[in-house]
């Protein structure tokens, strides 16, 4: 068996053992009904998001006062271009939002934070965010997968206790996973936490720490070797950044959100006592991943509060922009582009808002929507700048300062295609997103006929499997072949009279989920085992289910908004221009699922690789500087200066 190329102090880790180790961290059962589950299966289970959840008054009323403070928070003392150009947030900036209660938007009350619903903290991180996108990292990498969250859901009372009010007013935490050579594959974790009385002994180093340098405590994923009374395994620690042995050795640069604080933070002999370990030893993974379930949609939110001010711009700017003898807006090669940003903006506004009430009811199983909010959310907000942008021409290329020098309104369009780059990686890269959700929604296929697929299994497993897989299709194939989508007059209350008609829409979502579902069977049926390795087509059908379940929201928020009254015939509009488009694109991937280049990519990359093209390269130089691809991470004492920042 052969074993990826690891270094003296990481585990040699098999392809195989790589996925059993992701597979155990997943969550394995589902307890709750789950909409886009559903609707990978071919199910179209309306009923479980129509009518649409609604907060309860007193949850509204504390959201919209704090969101009020807020907003007049960012608009007098938040300076975005200050923030760009020095490309660091001041630090009576973050002690400002300290002093609202920002950092425990999340935390209950009781520990003195403010207590908002999912709801409201998504519109708070989106106001934010459209103040300055690095000020909503920092918030939403302290709420969202630093100290607060993990140890609501996996924390003892004790923890919670002494933790929980540091981070709702003072403390500012940050999450540590990711290492200079292991990103999206954990099981090469190579930081280890050694027993050693009451205590854990950790050693290594952490990289892309968002928070890390200015963070009061860190959440840190180690290895825990197997022993005599320890179970071992990835494990997941509080620490406090100030202990002995802890340095942030880089404060590091990008090409956006230059206001992060985000480096690398090497451990090295740092004593962490027992009673800071979040949950049994070798959960770390597990906490980690349900921890993001949730902790997703704050970055969807950002990319909703982007989009917002996408269509502010190209509205203000294409009204007054001329060419020809109109306004640039009324040109169709124009006026496409700012359709496509306002029916986006409002499909997405809607799967976040959706997708976040779910949440607060907890009545349903939301890790599916949550991965497919960020999904889609990280790149839509990227195709809506970059048609800003486009909009703006020559303007949306130069910087907001340079604009301002002279004479000009100082819009910050292409800083906004920046900084929203990072989403597409952030939290889960598209790719691994891709594959966690195609997981997901494969997840009744394989429980039922995983055996039949696994070389590992006796033929004895394989023949349960297969009895255990003739009685599920035999009951499930049946209804894939009809249903509501067939009937004229299904989802008629999405047809009230005076508006546009979204009933056909939603019956082309449910003729497709099952289409989706008929087209999944037919792969896994054609594949088997190789399956996973058709990461295209995977891709594909996550994207389809992506755009149906935001087709589905959209129609949902629409029927709200009318039944409200709150600009419910422009919101029919809006969801009927989305679901428009989104069915060109579903058309589109669903020939892609067949007729693609999957297999001649396959070739040119072992071509590229094993150097077939290295003339195609001649005729350039080479502007990178010298040194190694992945910096040398050996567990040791630092070596250099001690760049943490406390804010204080």
């Amino acid at each position: 068996m052969s074993l990826l190329s690891a270094t003296p102090h990481q585990p040699a880790v098999s392809e195989r053992e790589a996925r059993q180790v992701a597979e155990a961290a997943r969550e394995q059962d589902w307890r709750k009904p789950s909409f886009a589950k559903e609707l990978f299966l071919g199910r179209f289970r309306l009923d479980l998001i129509h009518p649409h959840p609604m907060p309860p008054d007193e949850d509204v009323q504390r959201g919209e006062e704090f969101l009020t403070k807020l907003r007049d928070f960012c608009e007098t003392k938040v300076d975005s271009a200050l923030i760009e150009r020095e490309a660091r947030i001041p630090d009576e900036v973050i002690n400002g939002l300290k002093e609202l209660g920002a950092l425990g938007m999340k935390i209950d009350t009781k520990y003195g934070g403010l207590g908002l619903t999912q709801v409201y903290y998504n519109k708070a991180l989106a106001l934010v965010g459209s103040a300055n996108p690095a000020l909503g990292a920092l918030l939403s990498a302290h709420q969202s997968i630093g100290v607060p969250q993990p140890l609501k859901l996996f924390g003892t009372q004790e923890q919670r206790d002494i933790f929980l009010p540091r981070c709702a007013r003072t403390d500012i935490s940050a999450f540590l996973l990711t290492e200079p050579d292991v990103g999206s594959d954990p099981a090469r974790l190579a930081t280890t936490a050694v027993p050693d009385g009451d205590d854990y002994v950790l050693d290594g180093v952490k990289l892309w720490t968002t928070n890390g340098v200015v963070a009061d405590l860190l959440v840190v994923m180690a290895r825990v070797p197997k022993s005599e009374g320890h179970k071992g395994g990835i494990t997941a620690f509080v620490v406090e950044t100030a202990s002995e042995g802890v340095t942030v050795e880089n404060r590091n640069a990008f090409m956006g959100l230059r206001g992060l604080e985000n480096g690398v933070t090497r451990l090295h002999q740092v004593r962490v006592p027992a009673a800071n370990r979040i949950g049994p030893e070798g959960a770390g993974l597990k906490i980690a991943l349900t921890t993001l379930n949730t902790g997703r949609l704050s970055l969807p939110a950002m990319c909703v509060g982007a989009g917002k001010w996408c269509l502010k711009i190209a509205r203000e700017w294409s009204s007054v922009r001329e060419q020809w003898g109109k306004p640039v807006a009324f040109h169709e090669a124009v006026g496409a582009k700012i359709s496509f940003i306002a029916a986006t903006t409002f499909a997405l506004e809607a799967v976040l808002d959706l997708s976040s009430q779910m949440a607060d009811e907890n009545r349903n199983d939301i890790r599916i929507e949550a991965a497919l909010a960020k999904l889609y959310g990280s790149e839509m907000a990227w195709l809506m700048a970059d048609e800003l942008v486009q909009i703006r021409g020559g303007r949306g290329f130069e910087t907001a300062d340079s604009l301002a020098a002279r004479g000009e309104r100082a819009v910050p369009a292409e800083q906004v295609l920046r900084d929203l780059r990072i989403n597409r990686i952030f939290e889960g890269s598209t790719e691994i997103m891709h594959l966690l959700i195609a997981r997901e929604a494969v997840d009744a296929h394989l429980s039922v006929a995983g055996d039949l697929i696994d070389p590992d299994k006796s033929l004895s497993d394989k023949a349960k499997a297969g009895a255990n897989a003739g009685v599920f299709y035999a009951k499930w194939l049946p209804k894939l072949v009809a249903g509501a989508g067939q009937l004229p007059r299904s989802y008629g209350e999405f047809h009230p009279a005076g508006h546009v008609d979204l009933s056909g829409h939603l019956r082309y979502v449910e003729r497709s989920a099952r289409k989706l579902a008929r087209s999944t069977f037919y792969a896994m049926s054609r594949w088997q085992g190789r399956m996973e390795t058709k990461q295209g087509f995977l891709g594909r059908i996550v994207d389809i289910g992506a755009e149906l379940f935001a087709m589905s929201a959209a129609c949902v928020r629409a029927e709200l908004l009318r039944t409200t009254g709150d600009h419910g015939r422009e919101a029919y509009q809006l969801a009927d221009a989305f679901c428009s488009q989104s069915r060109v694109r579903v058309e589109e991937l669903f020939g892609r699922l067949w007729s693609n280049t999957d297999d001649l990519d396959r070739k040119v990359v072992k071509g590229v690789l094993g150097g077939a093209y290295t003339w195609l390269e001649e005729g350039v130089v080479d502007p990178s500087g010298e040194g190694p691809w992945i910096a040398d991470a050996t567990p040791g004492p630092s070596e250099r200066e001690n760049v943490h920042r406390p804010i204080r």
